[in-house]
């Protein structure tokens, strides 16, 4: 395939080969199966939603396997009271990976804290399996999860953001059906776990509650030895990458190749446990300008040198860091030299699916709307995505600041830090660490944000000193907003509208978390059809777009004078609130988009280049 890295070749046949295999196929669907909810707004993607083909693409980008099973698609669902077990009967079809009380889901509304949402499917094993281990994989289930297969529970995890696994090797039958049985439970706000924007009462800038399944869920099969995970560390400044490989005995064979433009490059031999590093004469850097991509492939032997596993990777060679402009000001640096970060917030919620968008096309079009307004950044604002919404940001050069999602009580600017219940923190914790393993290897990642004005703080200090631990390689923004401890790479501060900056330290770059909030409700695009919300309200298009303009032009001297980012509120319109730069339902743009691409791009003229 002319033109086509080794990587994308890969990546096209791993997303076809389960459709295209008769181990994939499903029964034939009548129409009573599975219906989207009426009576809310959509997107144009809703119409491309098959049941027997949603989201069929592979899920994990950075380790890639040939060979699985999508299990997308129809399941039963029940709703019963929390203390019930398992269900005799169901109450009807539910499409994964879309959240109960999602319009795509079919099913449409709450579960809530007094219930348990149960699942059940059954599928087969591929004959080309047997002998190996089998995994069943969700990349996100909100929140507390319980896995069963053939009646043998299997599993369990804690975690809305997370993705998990699951052996189910033992519990499987020699031969004919499988079946799975998935419990969750979510208290939505009244429990104490990170859990975003969801509440129980959708009003402002709170969103409806999500329960349940919300990204892909997969089978694959793997050797007795396998790939576990792969963590690459790029090395801009010194023309290197360091890459291990994680999960397998210690000692075993490993090797490495790494392809530029589907070109072998380089390639190592080396062993489990220890660490490769790869020397990459004249690198290509990746930056949102030119967002290179160098395939990787990793193939793991036995002591005998046979291949026991083999994946499909990528990485992106780039540094991000703090450094000194001419004038002493201290800048946001990208391999090296100053760049001026600029994007929304983006909530990542959809009208159709909720948290999960109806197509792989749309998380994609989000993305190159804001590349094509002239963006090179977004911050994701406490919600972490599926594996692939990064894939595109690293593919179409979309530098992202990715919050911890939020939980526990709030505090106030003047406030001192939260005293955490035991059981509250250490969810917290290890849920961000394991959202910290998960996305590591992603490089348009560059910032970790771990508190929004002040909700859920507690332990600020510790809580960075960890997180640097377990990623020294990125950025961290301790406190975006308020209730700043003098701790983290940055001060950021939030203005609406704005914009302004906060003075200028030492040690911290100056960075404006949030601004903006302009507000235009678009007839037909909303949510209701009355008493929308905004920070500051238009009535129309041109107005709005000239409110942009004015705030975008006093961006330009403060990037000059030593602000480092900006985030604007926000990507789309979400339920009732309108500060959108797009509506929720993606059809429009609301401010004048080459007017506003123009402005755009003047602010980073203003800010240093040394």
């Amino acid at each position: 395939m002319p033109g086509r890295s080794a990587m994308t070749v890969f990546l096209a046949f791993a997303a076809a080969s389960c459709l295209l295999s008769p181990s994939c196929s499903r029964r034939p669907l009548e129409a009573p199966d599975w219906a989207p909810v009426t009576g809310r707004i959509m997107t144009n993607w809703a119409g491309q939603v098959r049941p027997d083909a949603v989201h069929p693409e592979y899920p994990r980008p950075q380790m890639v396997r040939s060979e699985w099973l999508n299990l997308n698609g129809l399941w039963d669902y029940a709703i019963r009271p929390a203390g019930e077990e398992a269900p005799a009967t169901y109450d009807g079809r539910i499409l994964v990976p879309f959240p109960a009380e999602s319009a795509l889901s079919g099913v449409g509304k709450p579960v809530g804290k007094d219930n348990r949402l149960w699942y059940r499917r059954s599928f087969r094993v591929p004959k080309a399996w047997a002998g190996r281990r089998v995994v069943l994989n969700f990349e996100a289930v909100d929140w507390d999860s319980r896995v069963w297969v053939n009646g043998t529970e299997v599993g369990a995890h804690t975690g809305g953001y997370a993705p998990f696994a699951c052996d189910i090797t033992d519990a499987l039958k020699g031969k004919g059906d499988q079946e799975i049985i998935l419990s969750v439970w979510d208290p939505v706000d009244e429990g104490l776990q990170p859990r975003g924007k969801q509440v129980r009462n959708p009003h402002g800038i709170w969103y409806t509650s999500v329960t349940g399944i919300w990204s892909t869920v997969w089978l694959e099969p793997v050797g007795e030895e396998h790939i576990g995970s792969l963590k690459i560390v790029p090395d801009a400044s010194r023309s290197r990458v360091t890459i291990s490989v994680e999960g397998a005995a210690p000692g075993l064979p490993v090797e490495i190749s790494v392809l530029e433009d589907g070109r072998l490059k380089v390639s190592v031999e080396f062993r489990a446990g220890e660490e490769a590093v790869l020397e990459l004469p004249e690198a290509r850097l990746w930056s949102p300008d030119t967002p290179f991509l160098y395939d990787l492939l990793v193939v793991l032997k036995t002591a005998e040198g046979r291949e026991s596993d083999r994946v499909a990777s990528y990485f992106g060679m780039r540094d991000i860091s703090l450094g000194k402009d001419e004038e002493g000001r201290v800048r946001l640096r990208l391999n090296g030299a100053p760049l001026f970060q600029f994007g929304p917030l983006d909530q990542g919620w959809w009208p159709d699916g909720l948290y999960t968008a109806p197509t792989d096309e749309a998380l994609r079009y989000d993305i190159e709307t804001l590349k094509g307004l002239g963006y090179n950044m977004m911050r994701k604002h406490v919600k972490v995505e599926p594996r692939r919404f990064y894939y595109w940001c690293d593919k179409l050069g979309l530098l992202v600041w990715q919050d911890m999602p939020s939980g526990d009580g709030f505090i106030g600017p003047e406030d001192p830090d939260l005293t955490r219940a035991e059981a509250s923190a250490a969810e917290y914790e290890k849920e961000f660490a394991a959202i910290i393993a998960a996305l590591y290897n992603h490089p348009s990642i560059v910032m970790w944000v771990c508190f929004n004005e002040g909700w859920g703080q507690f332990d600020t200090p510790r809580i960075v000193d960890r997180v640097k631990s377990l990623d020294s390689t990125r950025l961290i923004d301790a406190t975006s907003g308020w209730t700043d401890r003098g701790v983290g790479d940055v001060r950021d501060i939030h203005d609406y509208p704005g914009p302004s900056a906060p003075p200028q330290e030492p040690g911290r770059a100056a960075v404006l978390g949030e601004f903006g909030g302009l507000g235009l409700p678009v007839a037909g695009h909303t949510w209701q059809d009355e008493k929308n919300w905004g920070y500051r309200s238009f009535t129309t298009r041109e107005d709005l777009t000239e409110a942009y303009l004015g705030l975008v032009e006093k961006l330009k001297p403060l990037a000059a004078a030593g602000l480092s980012a900006a985030v604007y509120t926000q990507t789309t319109d979400v339920e009732v609130e309108v500060n959108g730069l797009m509506t929720y339902d993606r059809t429009m743009v609301k401010m004048d988009r080459e007017r506003a691409a123009a402005a755009n791009r003047k602010v980073y003229a203003a800010a240093p280049k040394k």
